[in-house]
């Protein structure tokens, strides 16, 4: 049995395969974060949450984010080791998750819009160039937690229209100074501030709400994609929630900059298990 694990900072889908490659179960539970997170944290989330069957696990293919660097990687590895006791165990990026899911063995730009966000340059095999994204403080630009900051920021300092600053207290029952405690005094702001791409979402129609969201998609490409030096006629797909459903701001700001896009899904998983089943073939 094979288990494969997509990751972000909000959410884990675990789907486990059998010989013959096909689902048989599948999970979602919390996101792991080796930035957030140490062993134990990681360890427990995993025994508490996930409710695998007894089988023997041949392979463990974790995908997430945060795993930036070998300390990291480590950090995953060993929780998992301790948790599920695989035979076998590979630690990657979500990045890498995110190529192998939009391009199998084919090259292109991958990008990910999700609580965060991020991307590289892939040349059908291993990742060959990426803009570090920064987190959400530095960088992270189009992702669901910068955008719930650029929200916030401009509800706080009554930067949009009085009517939307009404209707997203009425909607949220919180006071700012909850807000700031919240953001500053609780562990995962990014994940808080990630709640309110709903908002966003819902006043999509909204033309301040559109312009904000818009113009962190092109702070996107021009901060990040931009740097990949490929010509402008080079596929770019984006996975994440954010990309799925922003589409079409997402689709403009590419214009904008130069840009098609190729593909975008919502999630990554089936496209990930297509990879693995199509390596495992050969």
């Amino acid at each position: 049995m094979i288990l494969i694990a997509d990751s972000g900072s909000s959410k884990t889908t675990w789907v486990l395969l059998n010989n013959a490659g096909n689902v048989t179960e599948q999970y979602t539970t919390s996101g792991i974060n080796p930035f957030f997170q140490n062993e134990d944290d990681i360890y427990y989330s995993i025994i508490n949450e996930l409710k695998l069957s007894k089988e023997q696990l041949s392979s463990v293919f974790f995908y997430g984010a945060g795993i930036t660097n070998p300390e990291k990687r480590v950090i995953v590895l060993q929780a998992i080791n301790r948790a599920l006791k695989p035979l076998n165990i590979v630690v990657e990026s979500d990045l890498l998750c995110a190529a192998r899911a939009l391009y199998g063995n084919k090259p292109g730009i991958a990008a990910i819009l999700g609580t965060g966000s991020n991307s590289c340059y892939y040349d059908g095999n291993k990742i060959v160039q990426n803009v570090s994204p920064l987190g959400y403080i530095l960088g992270d630009e189009g992702s669901g937690a910068v955008l719930g900051k650029k929200l916030v920021s401009d509800i706080l300092k009554k930067q949009l229209p009085e009517y939307l600053i009404n209707s997203f207290f009425d909607e949220h029952k919180i006071l700012p100074n909850e807000i700031m405690d919240r953001v500053y005094r609780h562990p995962f702001p990014n994940r808080y501030l990630a709640q309110y791409t709903r908002f966003l979402l819902n006043n999509i129609h909204d033309e301040s709400i559109y312009k904000l969201v818009r113009g962190s998609f092109i702070e996107f490409f021009l901060r990040n994609i931009k740097q990949y030096n490929q010509p402008n006629n080079l596929k770019v797909s984006f996975t994440g929630s954010v990309a799925w459903y922003f589409s079409k701001p997402l689709h403009e700001a590419a214009t904008e900059t130069g840009y098609t896009i190729y593909k975008i899904a919502k999630d990554p998983i089936d496209g990930l298990i297509k990879y693995h089943n199509t390596i495992k073939e050969k």
